[in-house]
């Protein structure tokens, strides 16, 4: 089973994706976190998509291709999270999988407030040591600015600043928005309220994700 999940940064499709992986044994392959690994390792690839990532920009469709064609498994359940992000990667995803004699079975659609996300996101910190996730006003730390797990310091990444925040939406509103219509016409899309807690959206997307 392959699944989409589409919908704008902060949206709550990386902590679904995480849960479906944990409790239905999904493989979870987020290309925000395909980037940041490519980048942190310093491969020809990061190198490249991080001039475009550091200006909020969407990294080209080529190298977004390349990078899921290397790390996309040859059977299992999958979610993809955060590819395609427009009807040329989309158009990518199904030759690639046509020639593996695969399709996508449905396409989970976070829809949800810019206000909230920009709400989300910039609050948001990370341990530069271990890598978790905190918020400053939902899920702040015991002590500010340290990780209660491993005592790392915590950042804010550069795309979290509110400015690159209000950047990737609006990249995001003009290059993905024709991917929903592109969607629709082949009945696949379901829409959720990603502004519902997490437990109660996650009962959702199992239900649709359990219906085949």
């Amino acid at each position: 089973m392959i699944i989409v999940f589409l919908g704008p940064p902060g949206a709550g499709k990386g902590t679904q994706a995480k849960l479906l992986s944990q409790r239905m044994g999904f493989l979870h392959l987020s290309t925000g976190d395909l980037l940041r690994e490519a980048v942190k390792n310093q491969t020809p690839l990061g190198k490249k998509a991080k001039e475009y990532m550091d200006r909020g920009e969407l990294v080209p469709d080529e190298l977004i291709v390349q990078l899921i064609e290397e790390t996309m498994p040859k059977d299992g359940n999958v979610i993809l999270d955060g590819f395609p992000r427009t009807v040329n990667q989309a158009l990518a995803l199904e030759e690639m999988l046509r020639v593996k004699g695969e399709k996508i079975s449905k396409v989970l659609f976070f829809d949800v407030p810019d206000e909230v996300i920009i709400d989300r996101l910039s609050g948001r910190r990370v341990c530069s040591k271990c890598g978790a996730v905190y918020h400053v006003k939902y899920n702040p730390p015991k002590v500010e600015g340290v990780c209660d797990l491993c005592g790392g310091s915590l950042v804010q990444r550069d795309d979290d600043k509110e400015e690159v925040v209000r950047k990737r939406l609006e990249v995001y509103r003009k290059q993905t928005q024709p991917l929903i219509e592109f969607y629709q016409e082949r009945g696949i899309i379901y829409k959720l309220d990603a502004g519902k807690g997490v437990e109660e959206l996650f009962e959702e997307v199992k239900g649709l994700v359990r219906d085949g």
